[in-house]
């Protein structure tokens, strides 16, 4: 695909982006909690992950070389596995309330989801053996 390195590095842009915003709101507390605050100590920094795994990423997808296309799978297989993980961890019910889902947690799992299809289609120039 001609134009994979450029959407998968718009992807993490969106994936950073993401994390700044809020995920989920918990009506009981009146918090908003976002990948980058520790307003619920148990939930620590999830979104500080995505931004390493996501600047990786955007390495990766910008340099033209094998080996960079071969790690960026790996980076954004890991990303998407970390996604997963808070989607289920942040938006699981406990002590008999269930958070409210923000959007942006969608957009984030959606940004990973696009990430590694990205990085599964490299735009690179194969030497011709002929």
């Amino acid at each position: 695909m001609r134009y994979s390195n450029w959407l998968g590095s718009i992807f993490s842009i969106v994936l950073i982006i993401a994390c700044f915003n809020p995920w989920i709101f918990i009506v009981s507390q009146n918090i908003s909690f976002t990948g980058m605050n520790k307003a619920l100590t148990a939930f620590g920094r999830p979104g500080l992950l995505h931004i390493v795994l996501a600047s990786a990423a955007i390495i990766c997808f910008l340099i033209p070389k094998v080996w960079a296309k071969r790690a960026n799978i790996f980076v954004c297989a890991v990303n998407l596995g970390w996604s997963i993980r808070n989607l289920i961890i942040i938006t699981a019910c406990s002590y008999g309330e269930c958070p409210e889902r923000k959007p942006w947690i969608i957009i984030a799992i959606a940004a990973s989801v696009l990430m590694l299809i990205m990085s599964f289609l490299p735009d690179i120039e194969v030497p011709n053996e002929d």
